[in-house]
């Protein structure tokens, strides 16, 4: 194990086993993927050399209940560190959010949007941009998923909010690129991917290397679908390196989302990697996201 380079899985749904002390949302979504608890995501961690984790908000379980997320990463200061998710247009989340933070470490706001809806209100309404100025201020990273039919509209959208907070660091999770995970909302609309030598990099993607800001999370939900349309994982991430930078990509198992166990995720990342040199593959699978949420594991 000794000899197995570290992992940092940025991206870890958690659900509590107690639903008494935490309820789920009244518009909770099912997706059949077996929960993952905060102490089954600390065995397998320290099964697989995973050293450090964010405790992502299982958003359309809990919503904006961030209750567990935050208690369960509260007494594993070391290993874990939460990721909340708030409702940008609701005028109180921006004080949520400070509260949050005076009482224990975050390390990242996260964004989403649950409406099908051909709208930006969810990521750039004058009112959800107090919630980024509020994260701004407090030092927060925030992350942010665009499913499928966002993505075209999306992608130009996040480079107005990237100049405008040019010391934020802002993490695309699941990539930005047409994926599965971004059809979540139309599980019966077919993708068609292209594969190489573009793999679905398009010129609106491209668009964002300028903006240095603007990092991506590869997850095992990406590796899912790379592998159900025969790509070969490590020549996509090779090409995405290339393109981005591995100062720019990052790593996360997606368990929770994607189905398990996570040593067969977390092995699937490590081959992903094969074609990087040592130094890349030591910033996409751990400095790379060190840096940017590492600053809560003091």
């Amino acid at each position: 194990m000794a000899n197995i380079e570290p992992i940092f899985d940025t991206h870890a749904h958690i659900m509590s086993a107690d639903s008494v002390a935490y309820p789920p949302s009244a518009v909770v979504k099912h997706t059949g993927v077996p929960p993952c608890t905060a102490e089954e995501l600390l065995e397998d961690m320290a099964a697989c050399n995973v050293t450090r984790a964010c405790a992502v908000q299982r958003f359309h379980y809990y919503y904006v209940d961030n209750s567990y997320v935050l208690d369960a990463s509260r007494p594993h200061r070391d290993r874990l560190t939460p990721v909340v998710m708030l409702a940008g247009q609701d005028p109180q989340s921006p004080d949520i959010l400070r509260d949050m933070v005076k009482r224990q470490a975050v390390g990242a706001l996260r964004f989403a949007n649950t409406s099908d809806n051909i709208d930006t209100g969810w990521m750039n309404a004058p009112q959800t941009l107090r919630l980024w100025e509020t994260a701004a201020e407090l030092g927060l990273p925030v992350a942010i998923i665009f499913y499928l039919r966002q993505i075209p509209y999306n992608l130009p959208a996040i480079l107005i909010i990237a100049d405008m907070f040019p010391e934020m660091p802002i993490v695309i999770d699941h990539l930005g690129i047409e994926h599965a995970p971004m059809a979540f909302f139309t599980p019966n609309e077919r993708i068609t991917y292209p594969g190489p030598p573009d793999y679905a990099i398009t010129p609106a993607l491209k668009a964002l290397r300028a903006h240095r800001n603007i990092h991506f999370k590869l997850t095992g939900i990406n590796l899912e679908f790379l592998d159900a349309h025969a790509i070969d994982t490590a020549k996509f991430v090779r090409r995405l390196v290339n393109e981005f930078g591995a100062e720019r990509i990052m790593v996360g198992t997606d368990i929770g989302q994607t189905k398990g166990p996570y040593s067969r995720i977390i092995e699937g990342l490590r081959r992903s990697v094969a074609l990087l040199d040592a130094d890349e593959r030591a910033k996409v699978l751990f400095s790379t996201a060190n840096r940017i949420f590492g600053r809560t594991f003091s």
